[in-house]
């Protein structure tokens, strides 16, 4: 027996809606990706896409397995806090590398580095 054949009837029309909504949140973040013109139009629609996709993906996957299986499945949403976490932090550094590409593709005068700060314990005199 798999686990399709052990969900009832209305929880596998509960995974499969969850399913669809992940994939169509995906499929308008691609959408987005094509259809924008700039970069930074660009890099918000296939963020915004693939957290709400994931995070029906996610919903669907805990609610098949967990009903399937007869026990709490939720070592799904590992899957789901991992991917909520890095997608904006990978948003900022792409746009912070672009946004520093451009300025000195126009050649705008970049702010020099900070001085590294001393520590006030400095291990040799």
């Amino acid at each position: 027996m798999s686990l399709v054949d052990a969900l009832p009837p209305w929880a596998a029309v509960l995974v499969g809606v969850l399913v669809l909504l992940g994939a169509g949140f995906a499929c308008v973040g691609s959408l987005g990706l094509l259809r924008l013109r700039d970069f930074y139009q660009r890099v918000h629609a296939p963020t915004l896409g693939s957290t709400l996709g994931t995070f029906f993906m996610v919903a669907a996957c805990v609610a098949g397995f967990s009903l399937a299986q007869g026990r709490p499945a939720l070592q799904v949403l590992l899957i789901g806090v991992f991917l909520t976490l890095t997608t904006p932090i990978t948003l900022m550094l792409l746009v912070r590398a672009a946004l520093y590409r451009d300025r000195v593709e126009d050649g705008q005068q970049m702010p020099p580095p900070a001085p590294p700060e001393e520590s006030s314990q400095n291990p040799m005199p």
